[in-house]
């Protein structure tokens, strides 16, 4: 999201655009509900995912609606819900089989519902929500399905976590140059941040929960960062696209959960690859 990271320029007012104590209030909030779940009870911690993520998915519809592209919610967020449980007990020929499944019964759906008129534009909105961020989301499951699953969620969030935070921090203390127009609050100086404590968290987060190499979490925490930023600016596009601000007001300092979970859905799959590999 534009405000999360930099500022633009050298002056002080107005540079975060976000009410700071109650995004830190927030922060913190989401925070201990992910520990608590993860290591208490993994199907809890899914349905966290579930409650989030379909919210999300919610603030994408209604955010279609605002132009006139119409996608169905049932289906849906019951497609999110059978990818989360079909990636956790059947691994990722049922995530793949049950995305596909889902994308014809909402294609079917949009048939019966509202006609010919605008049906490829709705269809493709459909399965476009569909994988980002539904099916995306599934790869959470696949992270916490082995024995160590709960090291490696908490590992993946803390290092994207720590892209925001990093890149918060030394955008608004040394951000000049831009990066680019799609996000204007986005600097140079504000992804340094991001690499830097990403590397930081990674490197001692594999070598402490997981028994890796620091090398290894080191990588991750490049790429993460380097995604994070994509996933930043993507939704930037869709916003810009839609001609909205934030896609919900659902989390105080924040915005939508959307604007929260952009940079988390991106770096997701890319941080399950690595460590099926390093692990």
């Amino acid at each position: 999201m534009e405000e999360r990271t930099a500022g633009a320029g050298p002056s002080g007012g107005g540079r975060t655009g976000r009410n700071l104590p109650a995004a830190i209030a927030v922060g913190v909030g989401l925070g201990a509900s992910v520990i608590i779940s993860v290591y208490t009870i993994k199907e809890i911690f899914l349905l966290v995912v579930v409650g989030a993520v379909g919210v999300g998915v919610v603030e994408m519809i209604k955010a279609f609606e605002t132009r006139g592209i119409r996608v169905p919610v049932v289906p849906a967020l019951a497609g999110l819900a059978a990818m989360q449980a079909g990636a956790y007990w059947g691994g990722t020929d049922w995530l793949l089989g049950t995305f596909v499944v889902f994308a014809f019964v909402l294609l079917i759906w949009r048939m019966f519902a509202a006609g010919t008129d605008g049906y490829v534009r709705d269809g493709t909105a459909s399965v476009f929500i569909l994988f980002y961020p539904a099916l995306l989301a599934g790869f959470v499951a696949l992270l916490l399905a082995p024995d160590d699953g709960a090291h490696r969620v908490v590992l993946f969030i803390a290092v994207t976590v720590a892209s925001d935070i990093g890149g918060y921090i030394a955008g608004v203390l040394f951000g000049r140059h831009q990066m680019s127009a799609i996000s204007p609050k986005k600097t140079w100086e504000g992804f340094a941040g991001s690499v830097i404590a990403c590397v930081a968290v990674g490197a001692w987060l594999m070598a402490w929960l997981l028994g890796g190499e620091l090398w290894q979490g080191a990588v991750i925490g490049v790429l993460v960062a380097a995604l994070a930023t994509v996933g930043d600016l993507i939704e930037s596009m869709i916003k810009r696209d839609l001609g909205i601000k934030d896609l919900g007001t659902i989390l105080p300092g924040h915005g939508g959960l959307m604007d929260r979970l952009d940079s988390l859905i991106t770096t997701l799959v890319p941080v399950w690859m690595l460590l099926a590999l390093f692990v």
